[in-house]
Protein backbone atom coordinates (compact mmCIF):
# COMPACT_ATOMS: atom_id res chain seq x y z
CA UNK A 1 0.00 0.00 0.00
CA UNK A 2 1.51 3.43 -0.96
CA UNK A 3 1.81 5.74 1.68
CA UNK A 4 -0.07 9.10 1.88
CA UNK A 5 2.29 11.88 1.50
CA UNK A 6 1.69 14.66 3.84
CA UNK A 7 0.65 17.87 2.42
CA UNK A 8 1.95 21.31 3.41
CA UNK A 9 0.02 23.98 1.64
CA UNK A 10 2.41 27.56 1.25
CA UNK A 11 0.62 30.74 0.29
CA UNK A 12 3.29 33.97 -0.11
CA UNK A 13 2.23 37.24 -1.45
CA UNK A 14 5.61 38.46 -2.83
CA UNK A 15 9.08 37.53 -3.78
CA UNK A 16 10.56 37.85 -0.44
CA UNK A 17 8.41 35.31 0.75
CA UNK A 18 9.57 33.13 -2.70
CA UNK A 19 13.23 33.52 -0.92
CA UNK A 20 11.76 32.22 2.46
CA UNK A 21 9.77 29.51 0.64
CA UNK A 22 12.16 27.63 -1.26
CA UNK A 23 14.55 27.25 2.21
CA UNK A 24 11.57 25.89 4.05
CA UNK A 25 10.55 23.46 1.05
CA UNK A 26 14.24 22.06 0.96
CA UNK A 27 13.68 21.86 5.09
CA UNK A 28 10.47 20.36 5.41
CA UNK A 29 11.86 17.51 2.94
CA UNK A 30 14.68 16.99 4.43
CA UNK A 31 12.98 16.48 7.98
CA UNK A 32 10.28 14.18 7.29
CA UNK A 33 10.83 10.91 6.73
CA UNK A 34 8.44 9.94 3.74
CA UNK A 35 6.59 11.47 0.91
CA UNK A 36 5.69 15.26 0.70
CA UNK A 37 3.90 17.53 -1.61
CA UNK A 38 3.48 20.97 -1.56
CA UNK A 39 0.49 22.99 -3.26
CA UNK A 40 -0.38 26.76 -3.12
CA UNK A 41 1.10 30.44 -4.14
CA UNK A 42 4.68 29.79 -5.30
CA UNK A 43 7.27 32.46 -6.60
CA UNK A 44 10.35 31.22 -9.34
CA UNK A 45 12.56 29.41 -6.52
CA UNK A 46 9.91 27.29 -4.49
CA UNK A 47 8.73 25.90 -8.37
CA UNK A 48 12.42 25.67 -8.88
CA UNK A 49 11.57 22.98 -6.13
CA UNK A 50 8.93 21.41 -7.30
CA UNK A 51 5.79 23.25 -6.34
CA UNK A 52 3.18 24.57 -9.02
CA UNK A 53 1.91 27.53 -8.06
CA UNK A 54 -2.43 28.27 -8.37
CA UNK A 55 -1.21 31.49 -10.57
CA UNK A 56 2.14 33.73 -11.30
CA UNK A 57 2.97 35.61 -8.15
CA UNK A 58 3.51 39.00 -10.21
CA UNK A 59 -0.41 38.78 -10.25
CA UNK A 60 -0.38 39.78 -6.74
CA UNK A 61 3.41 40.76 -6.01
CA UNK A 62 2.38 44.84 -6.26
CA UNK A 63 4.59 47.77 -4.71
CA UNK A 64 3.07 51.14 -3.64
CA UNK A 65 -0.90 52.11 -2.11
CA UNK A 66 -1.59 52.96 -5.90
CA UNK A 67 -1.00 49.99 -7.47
CA UNK A 68 -2.97 47.76 -4.58
CA UNK A 69 -5.91 49.97 -5.21
CA UNK A 70 -5.51 49.60 -9.13
CA UNK A 71 -5.48 45.96 -8.87
CA UNK A 72 -7.31 45.62 -6.10
CA UNK A 73 -9.91 43.73 -7.81
CA UNK A 74 -7.71 40.99 -9.31
CA UNK A 75 -5.70 40.79 -5.95
CA UNK A 76 -9.17 39.96 -3.89
CA UNK A 77 -10.04 37.13 -6.90
CA UNK A 78 -6.47 35.51 -7.04
CA UNK A 79 -6.94 35.61 -2.72
CA UNK A 80 -10.14 33.50 -3.15
CA UNK A 81 -8.59 31.20 -5.38
CA UNK A 82 -5.94 30.38 -2.81
CA UNK A 83 -8.86 30.19 -0.28
CA UNK A 84 -10.94 27.97 -2.04
CA UNK A 85 -8.26 25.91 -3.67
CA UNK A 86 -6.99 25.06 0.21
CA UNK A 87 -10.86 24.39 1.45
CA UNK A 88 -11.44 21.97 -1.75
CA UNK A 89 -8.17 20.10 -0.81
CA UNK A 90 -7.35 20.66 2.93
CA UNK A 91 -3.76 20.11 3.74
CA UNK A 92 -2.37 18.89 6.58
CA UNK A 93 -0.74 22.45 7.89
CA UNK A 94 -0.58 25.20 6.15
CA UNK A 95 2.14 28.21 5.79
CA UNK A 96 1.61 31.60 5.14
CA UNK A 97 4.64 33.56 4.54
CA UNK A 98 5.13 36.99 4.95
CA UNK A 99 2.92 39.57 3.20
CA UNK A 100 0.04 39.90 5.34
CA UNK A 101 -2.28 41.90 3.53
CA UNK A 102 -2.38 39.15 1.03
CA UNK A 103 -1.86 35.91 3.55
CA UNK A 104 -3.66 37.27 6.37
CA UNK A 105 -6.74 37.46 4.58
CA UNK A 106 -6.18 34.01 3.26
CA UNK A 107 -5.50 32.92 6.59
CA UNK A 108 -8.78 34.19 8.16
CA UNK A 109 -11.66 32.75 5.61
CA UNK A 110 -9.68 29.28 5.22
CA UNK A 111 -10.09 29.27 9.49
CA UNK A 112 -13.61 30.17 9.05
CA UNK A 113 -14.09 26.93 6.88
CA UNK A 114 -11.76 24.58 8.31
CA UNK A 115 -11.50 25.75 11.85
CA UNK A 116 -8.85 22.33 12.59
CA UNK A 117 -6.62 23.50 10.24
CA UNK A 118 -3.22 23.87 12.07
CA UNK A 119 -1.98 27.41 10.18
CA UNK A 120 1.67 29.06 11.05
CA UNK A 121 2.46 32.08 10.08
CA UNK A 122 5.99 32.55 8.66
CA UNK A 123 7.58 36.33 8.86
CA UNK A 124 5.54 38.35 12.10
CA UNK A 125 3.60 41.69 11.06
CA UNK A 126 4.96 44.52 12.66
CA UNK A 127 2.82 44.55 15.90
CA UNK A 128 5.25 45.82 17.39
CA UNK A 129 5.47 49.30 15.34
CA UNK A 130 2.14 49.73 14.30
CA UNK A 131 -1.78 48.08 14.84
CA UNK A 132 -0.46 46.49 17.99
CA UNK A 133 -4.47 45.12 18.30
CA UNK A 134 -3.37 42.83 15.31
CA UNK A 135 -1.64 40.74 17.59
CA UNK A 136 -4.44 39.28 19.67
CA UNK A 137 -6.94 38.88 16.53
CA UNK A 138 -4.26 36.71 15.14
CA UNK A 139 -5.08 34.35 18.02
CA UNK A 140 -8.42 33.34 16.17
CA UNK A 141 -6.69 32.02 12.64
CA UNK A 142 -2.83 31.63 14.02
CA UNK A 143 -1.29 28.84 15.52
CA UNK A 144 2.41 29.62 15.55
CA UNK A 145 4.51 32.84 14.68
CA UNK A 146 7.65 32.43 13.02
CA UNK A 147 9.94 35.32 14.05
CA UNK A 148 12.55 36.51 12.00
CA UNK A 149 13.92 39.18 15.02
CA UNK A 150 14.69 38.47 18.36
CA UNK A 151 12.44 40.93 20.39
CA UNK A 152 9.06 39.84 18.30
CA UNK A 153 8.44 36.68 20.80
CA UNK A 154 8.52 39.09 23.68
CA UNK A 155 6.13 41.38 21.59
CA UNK A 156 3.37 39.06 21.83
CA UNK A 157 2.90 37.28 24.90
CA UNK A 158 3.02 41.57 25.93
CA UNK A 159 0.28 41.84 23.43
CA UNK A 160 -1.65 38.46 24.17
CA UNK A 161 -1.14 37.45 20.77
CA UNK A 162 -0.37 33.61 19.17
CA UNK A 163 2.63 31.29 20.44
CA UNK A 164 5.72 32.91 18.59
CA UNK A 165 9.32 31.69 18.23
CA UNK A 166 12.32 33.23 17.25
CA UNK A 167 13.34 31.14 14.36
CA UNK A 168 16.67 33.12 13.27
CA UNK A 169 17.01 35.55 9.80
CA UNK A 170 17.95 34.37 7.08
CA UNK A 171 20.69 36.82 6.49
CA UNK A 172 22.31 35.21 9.37
CA UNK A 173 22.97 32.08 7.15
CA UNK A 174 25.27 34.89 4.83
CA UNK A 175 27.79 36.19 7.00
CA UNK A 176 30.28 34.72 4.84
CA UNK A 177 28.98 36.65 1.98
CA UNK A 178 28.68 39.86 4.23
CA UNK A 179 31.72 39.64 6.53
CA UNK A 180 35.45 40.74 5.32
CA UNK A 181 38.33 38.65 4.30
CA UNK A 182 42.30 39.61 5.23
CA UNK A 183 42.24 41.60 2.37
CA UNK A 184 38.71 43.27 1.98
CA UNK A 185 39.38 44.23 5.84
CA UNK A 186 42.68 46.02 4.70
CA UNK A 187 40.76 47.79 2.55
CA UNK A 188 37.80 49.11 5.03
CA UNK A 189 41.23 50.05 6.98
CA UNK A 190 42.92 52.03 4.41
CA UNK A 191 43.70 55.69 4.11
CA UNK A 192 41.46 55.96 1.79
CA UNK A 193 37.74 55.00 2.79
CA UNK A 194 35.02 53.48 0.95
CA UNK A 195 31.30 55.31 1.59
CA UNK A 196 28.24 53.36 0.16
CA UNK A 197 25.27 55.41 -0.26
CA UNK A 198 21.61 53.18 -0.45
CA UNK A 199 18.89 55.41 -0.62
CA UNK A 200 16.11 52.28 -0.91
CA UNK A 201 14.16 50.12 -3.11
CA UNK A 202 11.55 52.02 -3.10
CA UNK A 203 10.91 54.55 -6.48
CA UNK A 204 9.92 57.23 -3.82
CA UNK A 205 12.56 57.06 -1.17
CA UNK A 206 15.16 56.71 -4.36
CA UNK A 207 13.30 60.20 -5.16
CA UNK A 208 13.71 62.21 -1.63
CA UNK A 209 16.87 60.68 -0.29
CA UNK A 210 19.50 60.72 -3.50
CA UNK A 211 20.00 64.54 -3.65
CA UNK A 212 20.38 65.02 0.54
CA UNK A 213 22.85 61.87 0.53
CA UNK A 214 24.75 63.64 -2.54
CA UNK A 215 24.89 66.71 -1.08
CA UNK A 216 26.11 65.53 1.97
CA UNK A 217 28.96 63.83 0.18
CA UNK A 218 30.50 67.19 -1.04
CA UNK A 219 29.99 68.30 2.42
CA UNK A 220 32.19 65.42 3.55
CA UNK A 221 34.95 65.72 1.42
CA UNK A 222 35.46 69.11 2.11
CA UNK A 223 35.40 67.65 5.69
CA UNK A 224 37.74 64.82 5.57
CA UNK A 225 39.27 64.57 1.94
CA UNK A 226 38.85 61.85 -0.58
CA UNK A 227 37.00 58.88 -0.42
CA UNK A 228 35.58 56.39 -2.77
CA UNK A 229 32.06 55.89 -3.26
CA UNK A 230 29.72 53.25 -4.02
CA UNK A 231 26.00 53.55 -4.79
CA UNK A 232 24.17 49.61 -4.66
CA UNK A 233 20.82 49.59 -5.75
CA UNK A 234 18.09 47.43 -7.11
CA UNK A 235 18.17 46.61 -11.25
CA UNK A 236 15.25 48.96 -12.06
CA UNK A 237 16.85 51.82 -10.68
CA UNK A 238 20.24 51.42 -11.67
CA UNK A 239 19.44 53.96 -14.87
CA UNK A 240 17.55 56.47 -12.71
CA UNK A 241 20.56 56.53 -10.64
CA UNK A 242 23.36 56.59 -12.74
CA UNK A 243 21.73 59.78 -14.43
CA UNK A 244 20.89 61.42 -11.35
CA UNK A 245 24.67 60.98 -9.95
CA UNK A 246 26.21 62.03 -12.70
CA UNK A 247 26.80 65.48 -11.76
CA UNK A 248 28.05 64.73 -8.68
CA UNK A 249 31.61 66.20 -7.58
CA UNK A 250 32.24 62.47 -5.59
CA UNK A 251 30.28 60.88 -8.57
CA UNK A 252 29.62 57.25 -7.55
CA UNK A 253 29.89 53.75 -8.93
CA UNK A 254 26.09 52.43 -9.13
CA UNK A 255 25.72 48.81 -8.91
CA UNK A 256 22.93 46.15 -9.16
CA UNK A 257 23.92 42.64 -8.82
CA UNK A 258 24.05 41.73 -5.62
CA UNK A 259 27.05 39.90 -5.34
CA UNK A 260 28.70 43.21 -5.94
CA UNK A 261 26.86 44.43 -3.74
CA UNK A 262 27.88 42.16 -1.00
CA UNK A 263 31.41 42.78 -2.19
CA UNK A 264 31.33 46.41 -1.46
CA UNK A 265 29.91 45.93 1.88
CA UNK A 266 33.21 43.78 2.81
CA UNK A 267 35.14 46.76 1.79
CA UNK A 268 33.47 49.66 3.20
CA UNK A 269 34.22 51.80 5.74
CA UNK A 270 30.61 53.66 6.64
CA UNK A 271 26.74 53.56 4.78
CA UNK A 272 24.51 56.86 4.20
CA UNK A 273 21.49 54.22 4.51
CA UNK A 274 17.42 54.45 4.34
CA UNK A 275 15.61 52.59 6.88
CA UNK A 276 15.12 49.18 5.70
CA UNK A 277 15.96 45.48 6.18
CA UNK A 278 19.59 47.28 4.65
CA UNK A 279 19.94 48.27 7.60
CA UNK A 280 20.28 44.84 9.47
CA UNK A 281 22.64 43.93 7.04
CA UNK A 282 25.00 46.74 7.62
CA UNK A 283 24.99 45.95 10.92
CA UNK A 284 25.57 42.21 10.33
CA UNK A 285 28.31 43.19 8.06
CA UNK A 286 29.52 45.72 11.19
CA UNK A 287 29.80 49.49 8.92
CA UNK A 288 28.79 51.88 11.06
CA UNK A 289 26.08 53.65 9.44
CA UNK A 290 23.35 56.57 9.41
CA UNK A 291 19.70 55.62 9.07
CA UNK A 292 17.08 58.10 7.49
CA UNK A 293 13.91 57.99 6.77
CA UNK A 294 11.74 61.02 4.63
CA UNK A 295 7.79 60.56 4.37
CA UNK A 296 5.72 62.45 2.10
CA UNK A 297 4.28 65.08 4.46
CA UNK A 298 0.68 63.19 4.72
CA UNK A 299 2.11 59.85 5.47
CA UNK A 300 4.70 61.22 7.95
CA UNK A 301 1.38 63.14 10.01
CA UNK A 302 -0.24 59.47 10.13
CA UNK A 303 3.22 57.88 10.94
CA UNK A 304 4.15 59.71 13.70
CA UNK A 305 0.44 59.12 15.22
CA UNK A 306 0.42 55.19 14.72
CA UNK A 307 3.88 54.02 14.92
CA UNK A 308 4.35 52.91 18.92
CA UNK A 309 7.83 51.51 18.24
CA UNK A 310 10.47 53.70 19.96
CA UNK A 311 13.26 53.12 17.18
CA UNK A 312 12.47 52.92 13.29
CA UNK A 313 15.87 51.06 12.48
CA UNK A 314 15.45 47.45 12.95
CA UNK A 315 19.44 47.31 14.38
CA UNK A 316 18.51 49.64 17.21
CA UNK A 317 15.03 47.51 17.72
CA UNK A 318 17.15 44.31 18.65
CA UNK A 319 19.57 46.15 21.30
CA UNK A 320 16.76 48.21 22.25
CA UNK A 321 18.41 51.46 22.48
CA UNK A 322 19.44 54.22 20.14
CA UNK A 323 22.64 52.54 18.89
CA UNK A 324 22.81 53.73 15.40
CA UNK A 325 21.53 57.70 14.67
CA UNK A 326 18.72 57.32 13.07
CA UNK A 327 16.95 60.73 11.68
CA UNK A 328 13.39 61.00 10.37
CA UNK A 329 11.66 63.84 8.26
CA UNK A 330 13.08 67.45 8.92
CA UNK A 331 15.89 66.16 10.81
CA UNK A 332 17.51 64.45 7.20
CA UNK A 333 19.47 67.46 5.88
CA UNK A 334 22.76 67.31 4.48
CA UNK A 335 24.40 69.37 7.68
CA UNK A 336 23.13 66.63 9.82
CA UNK A 337 24.02 63.97 8.10
CA UNK A 338 27.80 65.26 7.71
CA UNK A 339 28.16 66.19 11.38
CA UNK A 340 27.16 62.78 12.26
CA UNK A 341 28.64 60.61 9.74
CA UNK A 342 31.80 62.60 9.78
CA UNK A 343 32.94 60.91 13.11
CA UNK A 344 31.92 57.44 12.13
CA UNK A 345 34.07 57.12 9.42
CA UNK A 346 37.67 58.06 11.84
CA UNK A 347 38.93 56.36 15.43
CA UNK A 348 36.34 57.78 17.85
CA UNK A 349 33.81 56.77 20.36
CA UNK A 350 31.27 57.07 18.12
CA UNK A 351 32.29 54.17 15.64
CA UNK A 352 33.35 52.09 18.62
CA UNK A 353 29.52 52.77 20.27
CA UNK A 354 28.25 51.53 16.55
CA UNK A 355 31.00 48.39 16.86
CA UNK A 356 30.44 47.12 20.36
CA UNK A 357 26.45 47.11 19.23
CA UNK A 358 27.06 45.08 16.63
CA UNK A 359 28.84 42.08 18.22
CA UNK A 360 25.42 42.41 20.41
CA UNK A 361 23.22 42.01 17.31
CA UNK A 362 25.38 38.87 16.60
CA UNK A 363 24.98 37.29 19.95
CA UNK A 364 21.36 38.16 20.00
CA UNK A 365 20.30 37.09 16.43
CA UNK A 366 22.55 33.51 16.82
CA UNK A 367 20.58 30.44 15.93
CA UNK A 368 22.52 27.35 17.56
CA UNK A 369 22.16 24.03 15.98
CA UNK A 370 19.62 24.59 13.17
CA UNK A 371 19.73 26.88 10.43
CA UNK A 372 16.71 29.35 10.09
CA UNK A 373 14.86 27.41 7.74
CA UNK A 374 15.45 24.38 9.55
CA UNK A 375 13.88 25.67 12.78
CA UNK A 376 11.41 26.88 10.99
CA UNK A 377 10.67 23.41 10.00
CA UNK A 378 10.47 21.75 13.27
CA UNK A 379 7.92 24.00 14.37
CA UNK A 380 5.60 23.82 11.41
CA UNK A 381 5.57 20.00 12.05
CA UNK A 382 5.28 20.15 15.72
CA UNK A 383 2.59 22.73 14.93
CA UNK A 384 0.78 20.29 13.03
CA UNK A 385 1.06 17.31 15.72
CA UNK A 386 -0.07 19.45 18.50
CA UNK A 387 -3.40 20.66 16.54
Amino acid sequence: MTERALHVALVIGEHSGDQLGFKLIQALRAAVQGPIRFTGVAGPAMIREGMESLFPLDDIAVMGLGDVIKRYPAIRARAWTAIDHVVAEPPDVLVIIDSPDFTHAVAKRVRKRLPNLPIVNYVSPSVWAWRPGRAKKMKAYVDHVLALLPFEPAAYQRLDGPPCSYVGHPLIERLAELRPNAAEQAVRDGEKPLVLVLPGSRSGEVARLTDIFGATLQRLEAAIGAFDTILPTVARHAARLKEATASWPQKPQVVSDEAEKFAAFRRARGALAASGTVTLELALSQIPMIGAYRFPAWEAFIARRLVKAPFFLLPNLIVDRRAVPELFQEEVTPDNLTAIFTPLLGKTPERAGQMQAFDEIDRRMQVVGETPSQRAARIVLETMRQR
